[in-house]
């Protein structure tokens, strides 16, 4: 088999991005040359790789910054509604390569840099991940705000600046070992510094209840320092800001206090105040209820709030002065999204800015406050929901306790008028949860103080509409909309799988770039020999390419053209990767029980990283390390199975293996996943979904027709039904020979001969503590995989239902999500105005 171009070789073939103009190389290659000069140290004159790395992203950043400039002053004379989203979590990857594409430069840099000897892929490769987020709804956060800048919305990015990201995964005997993500070893080439901006955040203290107001004394000050980092649309030169904030102490910190002149001591304690933003916390799903975390919270919303708030009241480009001063039009100007509970903060504190230090009535403020702010659920596992110990509360932040309970009250009052008696109502609706330990729950906080609650996917929000929020919504069911989730299809199309693009393109043009619906004009040419033929080449140049990434980085030899069968996700019990350890177990007895027959060969690929302190999760990664140790070293077996840990799974890794999957694993338990963006992401390129009704599997099914993916297994109300009757692991043990066989060979050791009772936990959990259900869905899903198996052996026919596939994947755009957002829950128009670029004159 010929080995597979390079993205390189492939873009010099055929680009969707247009032929480079010699003006751009040349000009590239002069800027390109300069940066080295500078980059370069006086007693050194050999340059690094990433000297290089660092002298491109300069020049690429060049281009970034007039557009920049400009983009903000228009803002600024336009005066539109802005928009902020908040979030703990930005999950951005790497951003050398997605600028280039964004701003149409990919080909004059891939040209110039092939031109100076050097090779574009090798230098891409050098950039750290921005790894500032956990999961999906980190990675949600960065795919709309590459949406929010193509469709030119006004709008901002507020989060941490993180010094420490999702940690690096190792794999160490079968184990999962964290190691921080020093992603800033190197300095970030992308960042700007705004110390100009840097704000006061404040923490503890006490009350001081006066005839003029409130006051908060006493507090300990910790100030944010800004970072501002460029998010460019799609080639409209419109380029927004996503700015995040470090913490860093006041030079008095705690100076005060050591008067007694232990000086070193006092500056050694400023470690306290930036404790605040040095590291993500690395949960996923669940709430960790620390005092730092809460820290975080407040912080980011502090800070952020501030800057909203000078950046309303002074609309004039570079001017502090305030213009406004009157905050009726607040509403109109500002519109601030909740991304999940994290940043619930903003109620109380904007109500606290608004009551205690611009002296708006509490009434007033309260109708601001609501109209301001709107909240994105993305979860409904119980054990993912904040709740704050009131104690921590009153010791950390005062002000906002009494503010919370002057607004439950409030809330309370209106719901005991409308439902006189209801005790019961009145407690499960309460902001605080009375108990043992009194909680504020945050959901409750976000869903009262916000104007609109959106879940993230039809079957999510119709969960949280008839059970998570049951009674809010019976209370106040306009408020709850759907807003089912995108992916942006620059990284996840463009970016990641050029050769299918330019394929797509051929036939159709480009215009699906920013309007991904149009891919709906594949169907005409499902039955296309040759179309069928170019989309076959491109998946198996894609697998020739991951195989011999795989074999670089593990030393393990891939069959490239068995199937390549991936789950990649965080590890969790609800994503059910132990069905998956089953299917495969199940596979291996299969082909010993029977090595002469013929079996569909196949690469099953795992990866994701487990919550450094979520046993279980840690666990399941050690058994699929373990049953790939027998399998792959099993000569019975040879190539017809692979087992592969993809180790330290991250946006970058992404990139490659999602254009080289075969099936898509998306197999949560009905009425788990909130939605999922790893499923739109293999749908668009070209893989086919094994999946639950689950999440957004609904509507990928509703699109493509449900016969174009493999659906098996519970419903929701099957899933609701076996919980009603009780759900009994041992019953299907007994009932199913092969899954007996896979939890016996798991139990006994077979795939831990070292240490045989290794998997004791895990066998325990399955058999008598699953609120998953693994067997409940094991005989629907074998069954499944062998559809499967069957399609696979028709090469023709998968292709073309790969094809339809990525032909009505064009819903799961986030430009459509956000355009959903902009018009039915920010109340703005996006913008097609293509803002001039800055070597022309502006209008």
């Amino acid at each position: 088999m010929a080995a597979p171009l390079s993205d390189g070789e492939r873009r010099k073939q055929i680009s969707v991005r247009g032929i480079a103009g010699l003006g751009d190389v040349a000009e590239v290659r002069k800027s390109f040359n300069r940066h080295l000069h500078f980059t370069l140290v006086k007693d050194r004159n050999v340059a690094t790789p990433r000297d290089y790395y660092f002298a491109l992203a300069h020049t690429v950043r060049d281009h970034l910054v007039g557009r920049w400039i400009r983009t903000q002053q228009h803002y600024y004379e336009r005066d539109p509604k802005r928009i902020y989203y908040l979030s703990l979590e930005f999950y951005m990857g790497r951003t050398l390569q997605n600028t280039m594409v964004n701003l149409g430069l990919q080909n004059a840099c891939d040209e110039a840099i092939y031109q100076l000897g050097l090779d574009l892929e090798e230098l891409e490769e050098i950039e750290e991940d921005a790894g500032l987020g956990n999961g999906g709804l980190g990675r949600l956060a960065a795919c709309f705000l590459d949406s929010m800048a193509t469709l030119g919305l006004a709008a901002y990015g507020y989060g941490i600046r993180y010094e420490f990201g999702i940690f690096n995964q190792k794999i160490v005997d079968g184990w999962q070992v964290e190691e921080a993500d020093d992603w800033l070893r190197y300095g970030n080439p992308w960042e700007k510094a705004r110390p100009e901006y840097m704000l006061p955040v404040h923490f503890y203290g006490r009350l001081d209840h006066t005839p003029e107001g409130v006051k908060w004394i006493d507090t300990q000050v910790v100030l944010a320092m800004p970072y501002d980092t460029p998010v460019p649309g799609y080639k409209n030169n419109t380029v927004n800001t996503m700015r995040l904030w470090s913490a860093k102490a006041p030079n008095d910190f705690n100076l005060q206090e050591f008067n007694v002149g232990d000086y070193i001591e006092a500056v050694l304690d400023r470690n306290l105040a930036e404790n605040i933003s040095r590291v993500l916390y690395p949960n996923d799903n669940f709430f960790e209820g620390k005092e730092l975390r809460l820290k975080q919270e407040y912080f980011v919303v502090a800070a952020t709030l501030q800057d909203i708030i000078r950046r309303f009241k002074s609309s004039k480009f570079g001017c502090r002065d305030p213009v406004r001063t009157c905050f009726e039009t607040f509403p109109d100007k500002v519109a601030i999204q909740l991304n999940d509970t994290h940043p619930a903060l903003s109620i109380p504190e904007l109500m606290r800015i608004l009551v205690d230090v611009e002296k708006v009535d509490w009434d007033k403020a309260w109708e601001i406050t609501q109209r301001t702010c709107a909240y994105t659920n993305h979860t409904v596992l119980p054990e993912a929901l904040e709740r704050w110990p009131v104690s921590m509360f009153e010791k950390l932040l005062p002000r906002h306790l009494e503010i919370i309970y002057a607004l439950n009250q409030m809330h309370l009052d209106r719901v005991a008028a409308l439902y006189p008696g209801d005790i019961d109502r009145l407690r499960r609706m309460s902001v605080i949860e009375e108990g043992d330990c009194k909680r504020i729950n945050m959901a409750h906080l976000c869903v009262i103080g916000s104007h609109a609650v959106n879940g993230v996917a039809r079957i999510h929000s119709d969960i949280v509409k008839n059970s998570v929020f049951k009674d809010f919504y019976e209370l106040e069911p306009e408020k709850f909309q759907n807003k089912t989730n995108g992916i942006t299809p620059r990284r996840w199309l463009l970016l990641c799988n050029p050769g299918l693009a330019d394929v797509i393109a051929e036939k159709i043009g480009e215009g699906f770039i920013t309007d991904l619906s149009q891919l709906k004009k594949l169907l005409d040419f499902i039955n296309n020999e040759t179309f069928i033929r170019d989309v076959a080449k491109v998946k198996q140049e894609n697998k020739l390419k991951f195989a011999a990434y795989l074999e670089e980085q593990y030393k393990v030899k891939i069959n490239p053209s068995s199937m390549f069968d991936v789950q990649v996700k965080r590890i969790h019990e609800y994503k059910r990767q132990l069905l998956n350890c089953l299917h495969a177990v199940t596979l291996y007895n299969r082909i010993r029980r029977d090595p002469s027959k013929s079996f569909v060969p196949r690469t099953i690929m795992i990866g994701g990283k487990a919550a450094p302190g979520y046993h279980m999760a840690k666990m399941i990664i050690k058994l699929i390390t373990s049953i790939g140790e027998v399998i792959n070293n099993d000569p019975y077996v040879g190539d017809r199975l692979k087992v592969i840990f993809l180790e330290n799974y991250r946006v970058s890794l992404a990139e490659k293996v999602i254009p080289a999957a075969d099936l898509s694993q998306q197999i949560s338990t009905a009425g788990t996943e909130a939605s999922g963006t790893g499923n739109m992401k293999f749908m668009v390129n070209g893989a086919l979904t094994i999946g639950t009704m689950d999440g957004a599997n609904v509507e990928m099914a509703e699109e493509a027709g449900e016969e174009n993916l493999f659906i098996f297994g519970m419903r929701v109300e099957d899933v609701e039904a076996l919980d009603r009757q009780g759900y009994n692991a041992r019953e299907y043990y007994e009932r199913l020979p092969e899954l007996r066989q896979a939890i016996d060979q798991i139990s006994s050791g077979f795939f831990s001969p070292q240490d045989r009772g290794c998997f004791r936990d895990v066998v325990n959990m399955l058999m008598y503590h699953d609120r998953f259900k693994v067997f409940a869905d094991y005989e629907a899903y074998i069954q499944c995989q062998g559809q499967v198996d069957q399609l696979f052996m028709d090469p023709q026919e998968w292709t073309k239902k790969v094809i339809r596939n990525i032909a009505c994947s064009g819903k799961f755009s986030s430009d459509r999500t956000i355009m959903e957002y902009a018009r039915e829950i920010w109340g703005v128009e996006p913008s097609a105005t293509k803002i001039p670029p800055p070597n022309l004159p502006r209008d």
